[in-house]
């Protein structure tokens, strides 16, 4: 009782210091931010399917997947990106360090789990600066949106199982735009802040069947419905000194505070499907499709005649081979390798040119000590955006690191002796 106590309190501690921003990307300024992946560090290594039920580890992308579950599972996750940013003209680059998600999920019975947690769903961070000898402008962006959940999937009968999820969604987005000229004794400055609050909703299904004694076929389905996220709007305008050198507000001379009205955020009717195969505890590869309804999608406060929407895709490829998990004189033998690859067409247009992403990846599962806890590494590789139309294109390397809990026995189990 003692240690799932302290679990709940790392988890309050975890969330005061939950960090929203971390893509530190241009591309980020647009909705309601980049929207970040949803799935664990081991779903990542494998391209980001989640087709499988998991005995040990937590499936955030489809909730039927805790039907699985034999073991608690505490989870904690961090990732840590290198990015390149390239025009025609110019190049840059930055790092971000980030948690990606913190949860607990526990078996109830032999058929029903249920799991809570916390998730960055979007992050703005971004920083443009544009101009010449004389004028200038400085765009700035920070934050993002978190989603708490609550999730349960029940096992309805041999390899079918359901799952339900319940997201409360909220955060807050801050933009800053400074307009600066040399023919002006004070540059202007504009702060939006919109404060996000909402729920969102996920069904999914998994089915499994085992053929020629060994093997297995998987496949996995789930939806999202179309709900809508709240906005409370407010904005400032302001008359600045602006400092070229520091590239920076160094004093507000005059300032004026504005209470907008509220908007709507739509997130979209989303569909995913997924297919594969395996030997039991030994291999498996399979593929998902997922189609989003973003083509309803809008920009939060600013409407821009070069921005517009389309559906999207993401096609995700990938497996583990595990070489004998049962070994008990070659560790090695026992690390789960992953691979993966996906491509994704994001839905956002910008001079019509789709901002479109692709990555190529590869994790470790560790196991550690005698039980089945285990870290999971991932590294992979990717690109967003294009040069074309004066666009950026961003080169990223990302390093992922999960820590996957278990206690040797489910938690309901009773002790026998005192």
């Amino acid at each position: 009782m003692i240690k799932r106590i302290l679990v709940v309190v790392l988890i309050c501690i975890t969330t005061s210091a939950f960090a929203q921003e971390g893509n530190s990307s241009p591309y980020s300024f647009y909705g309601l931010g980049l929207s970040n992946f949803r799935g664990s560090i081991e779903n990542q290594a494998m391209g980001g399917i989640s087709i499988l039920g998991d005995s040990i580890h937590t499936n955030y992308r489809n909730p039927a997947g805790y039907a699985a579950l034999k073991l608690t599972n505490f989870t904690i996750a961090g990732s840590h990106r290198e990015i390149n940013l390239e025009t025609n003209t110019e190049s840059g680059s930055n790092t971000s360090t980030t948690i990606d998600y913190i949860s607990l999920a526990f078996p109830i019975s032999k058929k029903l789990g249920v799991g809570f947690g916390l998730v960055p769903e979007t992050s703005v961070d971004y920083e443009i600066i544009d101009g010449d000898d004389t004028s200038l402008s400085h765009y700035k962006g920070k934050g993002g949106v978190n989603r708490a959940f609550l999730a349960a999937g029940i096992n309805l009968f041999k390899g079918f199982r359901i799952g339900a999820e319940g997201s409360y969604n909220f955060g807050n987005i801050r933009n800053e735009i400074i307009q600066a000229d040399v023919d002006q004794q004070y540059s202007v400055r504009e702060l939006d802040r919109s404060d996000v609050t909402g729920f969102t909703y996920n069904l999914g299904a998994q089915f499994e069947t085992t053929y020629a004694e060994r093997y297995k076929i998987y496949t996995s389905a789930s939806f999202q419905p179309e709900t809508s996220l709240t906005l409370s709007n407010e904005r400032s305008l302001q008359s600045v000194i602006y400092s070229g050198v520091d590239q920076a507000v160094v004093g507000v001379i005059d300032s004026q505070d504005f209470n907008l009205a509220d908007t709507k955020s739509i997130v979209p009717n989303t569909y995913s499907f997924g297919l594969g195969t395996g030997e039991i505890n030994k291999w498996f590869a399979g593929g998902q499709v997922e189609f989003s309804e973003t083509s309803k999608a809008s920009n939060r406060s600013f409407n821009f005649a070069n921005t517009s929407y389309e559906d999207s895709f993401k096609y995700r490829l990938g497996g583990y081979f595990v070489p004998d998990y049962n070994s008990i004189t070659s560790y090695w033998g026992r690390v789960t390798y992953r691979l993966g690859a996906r491509y994704e067409e994001s839905g956002l247009l910008i001079e019509n040119q789709s901002i479109d992403e692709f990555g190529i990846s590869f994790g470790l599962g560790l196991p550690l000590g005698r039980g089945f806890s285990n870290a999971n590494l991932t590294f992979e590789y990717g690109q967003r955006g294009t040069t074309n139309a004066g666009l950026v294109k961003e080169d990223f390397f990302k390093v992922g690191l999960s820590l996957s809990l278990n206690p040797l026995r489910p938690w309901f189990v009773p002790n026998k002796y005192n």
